[in-house]
C-alpha cells in the first residue's frame, strides 16, 4: 500500500458512525470479528460502536449502546462466546421494536449497522434496511426526530 492509498484508507470513515451486534447463539469467532469491525472502522477515521445483547440492545437503547475503543478490543480474541452479549429478541421481529430501534441509531448518528450471526440474525438486518425509509418517516411524523435527522440518516448500510 502505498502512503498516498493509506493516508485514503485512513480517512474512509471520517464522520461516519457504525454499530457492531452479536445476534442468535453465540459462535466461534464472533469476538474476533467484533474486533475486526472496530480496529478497522476506528482506523478509517468512524466512530464505532457497541451494541450489547444483540438486538434487544439495539431496540433498548440508552447504556446498551456505548463506544467502543481500541482498547476495549484488546483482550477479546482469547474468550469464548461473545463479550457484548448475544440475545434472541421478540421485540425487533415487530414493527414497534424495529421503530424503536431506529430511534436509537439516529439519536446517535449511526447508519452502518454490522451484525455478526446467522440466517435468522441477517434476515432481520435484511428487514430492518429494507424499512429503514418507512420507519424514518414515521419517527419524524411522531415529532421523535428532526428533518435535519432523518436527512442525515436516509440510508442503512
Amino acid at each position: 500500500m502505498t502512503h498516498e492509498e493509506h493516508h485514503a484508507a485512513k480517512t474512509l470513515g471520517i464522520g461516519k458512525a457504525i454499530a457492531v451486534l452479536t445476534s442468535g447463539g453465540d459462535a466461534q469467532g464472533m469476538n474476533a470479528a467484533v474486533r475486526a469491525v472496530v480496529r478497522v472502522g476506528i482506523f478509517t477515521g468512524a466512530r464505532v460502536f457497541f451494541v450489547h445483547e444483540g438486538y434487544q440492545g439495539l431496540v433498548d437503547g440508552g447504556d446498551h449502546i456505548k463506544e467502543a475503543t481500541w482498547e476495549s478490543v484488546s483482550m477479546m480474541l482469547q474468550l469464548g462466546g461473545t463479550v457484548i452479549g448475544s440475545a434472541r429478541c421478540k421485540d425487533f421481529r415487530e414493527r414497534e421494536g424495529r421503530l424503536r430501534a431506529a430511534y436509537n441509531l439516529v439519536k446517535r448518528g449511526i447508519t452502518n449497522l454490522c451484525v455478526i450471526g446467522g440466517d435468522g440474525s441477517l434476515t432481520g438486518a435484511d428487514t430492518f434496511r429494507s424499512e429503514w425509509s418507512d420507519l424514518l418517516s414515521d419517527l419524524q411524523k411522531a415529532g421523535k426526530i428532526t428533518d435535519e435527522e432523518a436527512t442525515k440518516s436516509s440510508y442503512l448500510n
